[in-house]
C-alpha cells in the first residue's frame, strides 16, 4: 500500500495525504500483526536537516534521533482541528506504554507557520499534550523543503485577497500524516489524520521492535532533547 494512494485535495487546496476516508486508509483488522499505519513499499533514507527548537538550541535532525523510533510531524499550533487531534491520541498512546518504550521513542514537531509559533508559543502548546514532544521551526522555505526530502507537500498560507494583517486570524494548508522513523534514518510508514489511540497501541510493539533490528540501542543516541 503505498502513501500516493490518499494523496487527496483538501483544506486550502493543499493536496495532503490524510484526508482519505480513515476506515479506508488504514488496516483496522485486529490481530493480523500487519501496520495499521500506512507502511511504505519502498522505505527511504530522510533528509538530514537542521532547525531550531523551542529552547532556542540546535535540533540536527538525523544524530539527534539516531537510534530512536521518530514520529516526525509538521502541522502548526494555531490548526482548527487536525494538529490538537494528532498530537493528542499519540500522546495518550505514548501514556500506555512502559518506561522503558516510551524512552525509545521521539516525537518531533516542526511548525509549519513559524511566524505565529514564537518558541513560547511552540513550548506552551505542545506542553498540553506531552512535556517531551520537541518543537522545531524555521523559515518556511527551509521547511518545505525538508518536507520535499519526505516526499510530502509544501505548506501553504491560505490565498487571500491582501496579506495577513499582524494579528489576523489565518489558516495553513500542511501535509497531514505523521511519519515513522527508525533510528537508522529510514521512513518506514505514514499515520494519516484519523489514526485512533488503539491503532497506535496495536503499531507500537511492531514499530519498537523494527527499530531496534534496525539500530542502536537508544540508550546510545545521544540526544539534546528540547
Amino acid at each position: 500500500m503505498t502513501a500516493a494512494r490518499f494523496a487527496v485535495a483538501c483544506g486550502v487546496g493543499l493536496a495532503a495525504f490524510a484526508c482519505a476516508s480513515p476506515d479506508t486508509a488504514i488496516d483496522r483488522t485486529e490481530g493480523t500483526g500487519e501496520l495499521r499505519g500506512l507502511a511504505l513499499e519502498q522505505p527511504f533514507e530522510v533528509p538530514e536537516f537542521t532547525l531550531t527548537n523551542s529552547r532556542g538550541g540546535r535540533f540536527d535532525f538525523r544524530p539527534e534521533t539516531a537510534g530512536s523510533l521518530t514520529l516526525l510531524f509538521f502541522g502548526y499550533t494555531h490548526c482548527p482541528d487536525i494538529c490538537p487531534v494528532q498530537m493528542a491520541v499519540l500522546g495518550a498512546a505514548l501514556d500506555d506504554l512502559s518506561y522503558a518504550d516510551r524512552r525509545e521513542i521521539e516525537v518531533v514537531f516542526v511548525t509549519t507557520d513559524p511566524a505565529r509559533d514564537t518558541p513560547d508559543r511552540l513550548r506552551s502548546w505542545l506542553d498540553l499534550f506531552d512535556a517531551s514532544f520537541v518543537g522545531l521551526s524555521g523559515e518556511l522555505e527551509t521547511v518545505n523543503e525538508i518536507q520535499a526530502g519526505f516526499h510530502l507537500p509544501p505548506a501553504q498560507i491560505e490565498e487571500t485577497s491582501h496579506p495577513p494583517a499582524a494579528g489576523e486570524p489565518y489558516f495553513v494548508g500542511h501535509a497531514t500524516p505523521i511519519v515513522a522513523v527508525t533510528g537508522d534514518g529510514v521512513a518506514r510508514a505514514l499515520y494519516p489524520s484519523g489514526v485512533r489511540q488503539t491503532d497506535w497501541r496495536h503499531d507500537f510493539p511492531l514499530l519498537l521492535r523494527l527499530n531496534r533490528s534496525v539500530s542502536k540501542p537508544a540508550g546510545e543516541a545521544g540526544t539534546s532533547g528540547d
